[in-house]
């Protein structure tokens, strides 16, 4: 009698432990108790270059489009100035807004380049205003564009993600209004800088689940993966208690 009852008690102990395991592996299932996550964290040397870069274009081109809505030879660079100063207003918002659920703080100012940009334009008239303005801003627009699409390609913080998506909109439709003056000058833009091929080895892999915080993010398939095999694991553990008692 005392060997069954000690037998009984090994038993108890043993389902207690394994219940404990299939917890532990039911913790890690995806959903089940996640932090919220912390957008500032998350944010990287490249969203910041998008944030900053999207305030400064808007600081020194929403002046440039409103000079040009008033002294633009041309009918159409006067209608393409107004609505690309009326668009960058929208779009600094924007940028302002996601700067400010951030807790990132933007430039206030152009940059020495973009204000003698600005002075280039002011003291320009007739065709050559036109002229100067539709090159100062395709060639501009040309830049951000490519930078854009890479943060938008890459960035872990969706509001990043969703300023890159409208700013993307605004940035390509403001090319086009300005290809459409008949002034771009194709052979005087600088040549697309393409980034270099990504690597599919293990190593570029692993390096690419590492955050800016430095810690590794696990993904989703090995979380599963541990989870059914602690639950594997429990389920024959459970079979071969039961066949013993």
């Amino acid at each position: 009698m005392a060997s069954l009852k000690s037998a009984r008690r090994k038993l108890a102990h043993r389902v207690v432990l394994l219940l404990a395991a299939l917890g532990a592996g039911i913790g890690v299932v995806p959903g089940t108790a996640q932090a919220a996550p912390n957008p500032g964290v998350q944010m990287n040397a490249a969203d910041m270059t998008l944030l900053n870069g999207v305030r400064l274009a808007g600081l020194w081109e929403m002046p440039a489009g409103q000079m040009a809505a008033e002294k633009g030879q041309s009918a159409r660079v006067r209608e393409v100035g107004a609505e690309i100063a009326k668009q960058h207003a929208e779009l600094d918002q924007l940028v302002v807004e996601a700067a400010n659920k951030l807790g990132a703080t933007l430039p206030t100012d152009p940059t020495a380049e973009q204000q003698g940009w600005l002075t280039e334009m002011r003291n320009a008239n007739g065709a050559r205003f036109d002229q100067i303005f539709v090159t100062r801003l395709r060639v501009a627009h040309g830049k951000i564009f490519p930078v854009i699409g890479a943060v938008r390609a890459s960035t872990r913080d969706p509001i990043v993600r969703k300023l890159a998506e409208d700013a993307n909109k605004f940035v390509n439709d403001h090319m086009t209004m300005l290809e459409s003056t008949g002034l771009v000058r194709w052979q005087q833009l600088p040549p697309a800088a393409l980034p270099p091929a990504q690597s599919d080895s293990l190593v570029a892999a692993a390096q690419a689940n590492v955050g800016s915080s430095g810690g590794l993010q696990v993904g989703t398939g090995l979380v599963w993966a541990v989870f059914l095999i602690a639950l594997g694991t429990g389920g024959y553990a459970t079979w071969r208690l039961t066949r013993r008692s």
